[in-house]
């Protein structure tokens, strides 16, 4: 049977089922609809059972292509494991580097990647940019080698590297009649806030922060980017809690302040991650060293 299978059809088929759809496969894999439908059915007809069943206007996996989706993701695995061993042998001159990171890590990441791919220009890098629940499916389903964030998930076999200081700041508008003191959170109750949706690394940390400290607070909006945060709060709608990755180098560039209030920042590091039983590349062991290197603070002269 293996002899009839090519990686070509492995691949098409590991396409449809991730995303659901033959026409986004298609338009992923660069082939026509149909080219992507006979890849499919060959499959079938090589293995005898339906991959796939129609409910609906969506397609789910049977329980052969179930099965068949868990030995891509074993084949996946070892190919990993192979081009780790072969990159070993021929140096750090080659190699794949796929990284997925969540969007407010968008403000620090590319310029470290950046740096990355100057050093060692014949590795090809992808770079995948999601929201946290994004990210985690993708880390379900072994899709990248490592994933930046600050809230790993807690029912994921994973190793967690903290590497980046992310200190979440109360901001608000310039101006402000709390800027300028010291303030006890308190002072906050009746303000309205505008924070990122649940499920999001940041709002998961300021939900356990004022779940620990006895606090609440008046959410006025929920909104998934933190640029229209940044516009909505300078503009007097209401403050906000962000990372300071999220801000100007000068949050006045930005329209807003930082208030000083007891108990804030919140500290969640940023974090490197991967699945325990990943094979690590040879570039993406360097470059977990590089980013460690990169975020640790000079040594004492």
């Amino acid at each position: 049977m293996k002899r009839h299978i090519t990686p070509r059809q492995l691949e098409t088929f590991a396409t449809v089922a991730r995303l659901g759809s033959f026409s986004r496969a298609a338009e992923t894999l660069h082939l026509t609809q149909p080219a992507v439908s006979i890849q499919v059915r060959q499959l079938v007809e090589t293995l005898g059972l339906p991959l796939f069943e129609q409910i609906g206007r969506d397609i789910r996996l049977t329980a052969a292509g179930e099965e068949l989706l868990a030995t891509v993701r074993v084949l996946d695995h070892e190919w990993n494991r192979l081009d780790a061993a072969i990159g070993a042998l021929k140096g750090l001159h080659s190699g794949r580097l796929r990284v997925a990171l969540v969007n407010t890590a968008q403000y620090f990441l590319p310029r470290m990647l950046g740096a990355f791919c100057r050093r060692y220009p014949e590795i090809d890098v992808q770079l995948e940019i999601t929201n946290r629940a994004g990210v985690v499916d993708r880390m379900r389903k072994n899709e990248d080698d490592l994933y930046i964030m600050s809230y790993p998930p807690q029912d994921i076999d994973v190793v967690v590297r903290p590497f980046l200081d992310n200190p979440l700041h109360v901001v608000a508008p310039l101006g402000h009649r709390l800027t300028g003191r010291r303030i006890d959170a308190t002072a906050l109750a009746d303000e309205p806030f505008l924070l990122r949706e649940a499920g999001s690394g940041s709002r998961a940390a300021v939900d356990r922060h004022l779940q620990a400290s006895g606090q609440t607070l008046k959410v006025r909006l929920t909104v998934a980017s933190n640029e229209a945060i940044r516009d909505l709060v300078a503009s007097g709608v209401g403050l906000s809690i962000l990372s300071r990755h999220a801000l100007a180098a000068d949050p006045a560039d930005n329209g807003l302040c930082l208030l000083d209030v007891a108990g804030f920042p919140i500290q969640q590091p940023w974090s490197i991650v991967h699945l325990k039983g990943k094979v690590l590349s040879l570039p993406a062991q360097a470059f977990i060293g590089e980013l460690l290197q990169a975020a640790a603070p000079p040594a004492a002269a």
